[in-house]
């Protein structure tokens, strides 16, 4: 992979101004890293998985419309192909078949870390008691991030071959350790 990862953050930051999307961006990203050593070629695949989950919105908010075609284009224009093709194949209307275990991850990890990070927004001790439980009675809750496509939650942790419960504790223990950055460390924990 050619693009750095600073160089990622850059673009990025530059297409998307809001501060909620860039955590949400930050958060795929934690969750992506860590899913190449789970679910890929471990350190081979970190960097690229993590600047796939960074990078998979990044034309969201600019263009809503041509989401992610912008993306998928700047990728492609710098030969990154395989991060290009996986962010298609997470914009499932466009029904771009899942041949790597990166497209099928980016599917598994991306609303299920924003679902997640809103269980942890709703709570008082945000992620550090989150469980598994929790998450799936919420995932039921249709009313409760009402945005989050729950078919392609179960879908890509079917294609991944994966536990949904297991999964779901993955992203939560990915999360963790930047609980403080993405404001998911809970209210009694906030620094005043």
């Amino acid at each position: 992979m050619e693009l750095t990862r600073d160089a990622a953050w850059v673009h990025l930051s530059e297409w998307t101004e809001t501060e909620s999307l860039r955590k949400h961006a930050r958060a795929v990203e934690v969750v992506m890293r860590r899913a190449a050593h789970r679910y890929g070629e471990g350190a081979a695949d970190e960097e690229a998985w993590g600047a796939t989950g960074m990078l998979h919105d990044a034309d969201y908010e600019k263009w809503p419309e041509d989401h992610p075609k912008r993306i998928v284009g700047w990728l492609r224009e710098r030969g990154e192909e395989e991060l290009a093709y996986a962010i298609s194949a997470h914009y499932t209307k466009w029904n771009v078949p899942y041949k790597s275990q990166l497209d099928k991850a980016l599917l598994a990890c991306d609303e299920l870390t924003g679902f997640i990070v809103a269980c942890c927004l709703v709570r008082p001790e945000g992620v550090s008691t989150l469980a598994p439980k929790s998450v799936k009675k919420k995932l039921k809750d249709k009313a409760f991030a009402a945005k989050v496509e729950r078919a392609e939650v179960y879908t890509g942790v079917e294609l991944l071959e994966a536990d949904l419960g297991e999964h779901i504790q993955f992203i939560i223990d990915a999360l963790k350790p930047y609980a403080e950055e993405l404001g998911i460390q809970g209210r009694d924990l906030r620094k005043n």
